[in-house]
């Protein structure tokens, strides 16, 4: 679990929340909006569907691509639990609750990290190399 968590409010237009997203390095950013119920998750997908579809980055606010009808996981989950409700729900992103209150995000990206070093793999190569 990535314990840098992003969070924006509904009012951030998407190349803000590209631009925070890119800054911190994350694929997602926890969306805070008490006005729509509390906790929504906005991704690297929700933006590049909005842009593919000729919406404007600067005037499209956060909360219209927001996924509110969100998944959360608790501290105790396993990479299992957390793979298993990704499968099922088919996202890449979970946020991560304790008692209300976002203090991660699990991404696949980190489970294929714990799992592969977990299986003693070797990282992979850089961009545009073959590894040997």
């Amino acid at each position: 679990m990535s314990t840098v968590v992003l969070t924006i409010g509904p009012a951030h237009t998407l190349r803000q929340a590209a631009r925070l997203m890119s800054a911190r390095r994350v694929g997602a950013a926890v969306v805070l909006d008490p006005d729509a119920g509390g906790v929504g998750i906005l991704t690297e997908r929700d933006i590049l569907n909005s842009v593919g579809a000729g919406q404007d980055p600067d005037r499209e606010p956060a909360h219209l691509h927001t996924t509110t009808d969100v998944v959360f996981a608790a501290p105790g989950w396993t990479l299992e639990d957390a793979a298993r409700a990704m499968t099922r729900g088919g996202f890449r992103h979970l946020i991560v609750l304790d008692d209300r209150e976002p203090v991660g995000v699990v991404s696949v990206r980190d489970i294929v990290r714990c799992w592969s070093s977990a299986l003693g793999e070797a990282p992979a190569a850089p961009a545009g190399t073959v590894a040997a």
